[in-house]
């Protein structure tokens, strides 16, 4: 991996450790004071600010799950972006297994500013694979190696 390659992998883990451990702050502190968050559901909220506001009452009234993922793919946007691609999947409260009616892909568009990277956008997409069940256990069975 490249220098900054390790830099994307560390910037997305703090966010995916960050919804993992339920905690708004460490997710908005990733993005940029204008970055955008598009959430499962299709919500969409810009700014630091507003993704903390959003995730508060989530995680304070939902049971979010963990998520599981796997990066599949970062690449430069140029010298100071990077868009990086992932598949995501996540394991349920008192389940065992990924269920795979919300795995999802995942992207993020970090920039560089002032030697610091910050997220641009991070978009959580459902992977419904409509009318393509194999596609949706092709990628179970990828994240469940994960497990």
């Amino acid at each position: 991996m490249t220098p900054i390659n390790d830099e994307i992998q560390d910037l997305y883990r703090k966010l995916i450790d960050a919804w993992n451990t339920r905690d708004a702050q460490g997710m908005a502190d990733q993005f940029s004071e204008q970055g955008v968050q598009i959430g499962f559901d299709g919500s969409k909220v810009v700014g630091k600010a507003e993704i903390l506001s959003h995730l508060i009452p989530i995680f304070e009234n939902h049971p979010t799950a963990p998520f599981v993922t796997k990066v599949k793919s970062i690449r430069p946007l140029g010298t100071n972006a990077v868009i990086l691609h992932a598949i995501a999947g996540m394991v349920p409260t008192g389940k065992k297994d990924i269920e795979p009616k919300v795995n999802a892909h995942q992207t993020l568009v970090a920039v560089k500013k002032d030697d610091d990277w910050q997220i641009e956008l991070f978009q959580n997409t459902p992977a419904q694979f409509h009318g393509r069940p194999e596609l949706v256990e092709q990628m179970t069975e990828e994240l469940r190696q994960l497990l």
